[in-house]
């Protein structure tokens, strides 16, 4: 397979031999344009500025002595699973592979899974919170902080499932652009029929 991607990018430089290829012609003669044209770029900016969110949002919930999603290092291994995302996204719009759109489609369901384990805790830590913060007080210093607590996670929790629909929808558009790069190189490999056939 790479041996085709190679030959096709061959084909794609200057007709004077210079070894500068034609962007236009490049991108157009693969299919993993489809992928660029959807701007992973900016989507895993908006992810990077999620995943920073994330981790800042931990060192404020490490402060609390009660039980916040910090109790299982939820923003700092799910923000730093956003960090990978994003960085992955715009590193392949600047330099497109199938190589890395396959492992830019890996860690989008990596960090997919993540997500509905932090969903989980989260809704967890919410019954929690509620439970301890409202009813006994015990681990807070007061209503407003359970009430503060509760709007910390509430926000972390919606901004996990603002990330979790942007990384399904490049999970569907790299999983097409893999299935077209994979269907085009299997139409490479067939041979044209030989001229002769005709006189059989």
């Amino acid at each position: 397979m790479e041996e085709t991607e190679s030959t096709t990018r061959d084909r794609t430089t200057g007709q004077d031999g210079s070894h500068t290829p034609d962007h236009t012609l490049l991108m157009s003669s693969k299919p993993l344009h489809r992928f660029i044209q959807k701007e992973p770029r900016s989507l895993g900016i908006v992810i990077l500025i999620f995943g920073c969110a994330e981790i800042l949002m931990g060192f404020v919930l490490a402060q609390e002595k009660a039980h916040t999603s910090y109790k299982f290092y939820i923003p700092f291994w799910q923000g730093a699973l956003f960090l990978v995302c994003g960085n992955l996204s715009i590193y392949t719009e600047m330099h497109p592979s199938k190589k890395m759109v396959t492992v830019c489609l890996a860690m989008y369901v990596v960090s997919l899974l993540g997500l509905v384990v932090s969903v989980i805790l989260r809704m967890y830590c919410f019954i929690l919170i509620s439970f301890m913060g409202f009813g006994y007080h015990s681990e807070y210093s007061g209503y407003n902080n359970g009430k503060q607590l509760l709007g910390v996670e509430g926000i972390l929790f919606t901004s996990s499932l603002c990330v979790s629909v942007l990384l399904i929808f490049l999970c569907a558009v790299a999983r097409l652009a893999l299935k077209s790069t994979s269907t085009q190189i299997i139409v490479q490999r067939i041979p044209p029929p030989p001229s002769n056939t005709t006189s059989n």
